[in-house]
């Protein structure tokens, strides 16, 4: 459901893009007058991984997985720099917050596992934007302030974004009334013997998405963007590989670690014990990488440019 209704916004800003290019505008250095601009954004995030999703098989890191009761807040600060009319880039620090549950599904073996998570992400990305984009400008010699020169006085830009960033996060579980660090316990043997190496707690992401941009009265701009990140790292919410030892993780890191690392309701016989040939039960997938995501509102300032016009002086 929520995959079809991305393909018909995609679809209306595609179409809507090419009927405002297809108008132009008046003059055609008018993008100039918006090439810098500072803005603010707030909105909502959510994630995609190992934890919690629909109550079926065969749905992990689909759009059709988003769990949105842990939807959470995001901020945004950014600059961006219009070079043309049609391309734009913007450098964005964003903090946003994700979060998983598998007592949120029912799919037996997830809601069986019966893991969890949260974490901060502190992310910087640099993106380049392609717009379709019109652009209407008041009256030029402003005598009034008629409705014509109030509507003149908006401009509009449509966009596709892509670019790269990278990102910190630090998954957390929560146990017994507390919040655990995941990398602190090895919750499955990372850096411990026999275990994967510990992972690291800085990644590189994908940006991508779509937006839309309205300017209101030539120094103020207010839009929409939602951005997806596709990401090199299956640990953001602390699970990817097997079951590890528990001996071995008691022996190293003490009970609290293991009491973290199964937490399983005990409804699936044997689903966390070492498979016939001694290998560890899977507790997650780390073919598939995590991944989150953004719908925000942005408020923007378009920054004056330092260029003054020119005087002609009328003679007399």
């Amino acid at each position: 459901m929520v995959g079809r209704h991305l393909k018909y916004l995609m679809l209306f800003f595609l179409c809507y893009g090419f009927s405002a290019h297809a108008q132009y505008f008046a003059s055609r250095n008018a993008w100039k007058k918006e090439r810098k601009e500072v803005y603010f954004g707030v909105g909502i995030s959510n994630f995609l991984g190992d934890l919690g999703g629909l109550n079926k098989v065969g749905t992990h890191y689909s759009y059709a997985d988003i769990e949105f009761k842990l939807t959470k807040p995001s901020v945004t600060l950014g600059y961006r720099y219009r070079f043309s009319k049609n391309w734009a880039s913007s450098t964005d620090f964003t903090f946003l917050q994700v979060a998983g549950d598998d007592k949120l599904t029912q799919e037996p073996f997830r809601h069986n596992r019966n893991l969890n998570f949260k974490s901060n992400i502190f992310e910087l990305v640099t993106r380049i934007e392609y717009g379709f984009s019109f652009s209407k400008h008041g009256n030029r010699y402003q005598i009034k302030k008629t409705m014509s020169r109030r509507y003149h006085a908006f401009s509009s830009f449509y966009y596709f974004t892509v670019g790269i960033g990278a990102f910190y996060y630090n998954p957390q579980e929560y146990l017994g009334g507390n919040w655990y660090s995941v990398r602190q316990y090895s919750l499955e043997g990372q850096g411990l013997p026999g275990g994967p190496n510990q992972f690291s707690l800085v990644s590189v992401c994908i940006p991508m998405g779509l937006g839309a941009k309205f300017t209101i009265q030539k120094k103020w701009t207010v839009g929409i963007e939602y951005i997806f990140r596709k990401t090199f790292t299956d640990y953001i919410d602390g699970v990817s590989r097997t079951y590890y030892d528990k001996a071995l993780l008691l022996q190293y890191k003490g009970p609290t670690a293991v009491a973290l690392a199964d937490p399983s309701l005990g409804l699936i016989p044997g689903a966390t014990s070492p498979n016939a040939d001694g290998t560890g039960a899977q507790r997650g997938n780390p073919k598939d990488k995590d991944s989150y995501m953004t719908l925000q509102v942005k408020i923007g300032y378009l920054i004056p440019s330092k260029r003054r016009g020119r005087i002609t002086k009328a003679k007399f």
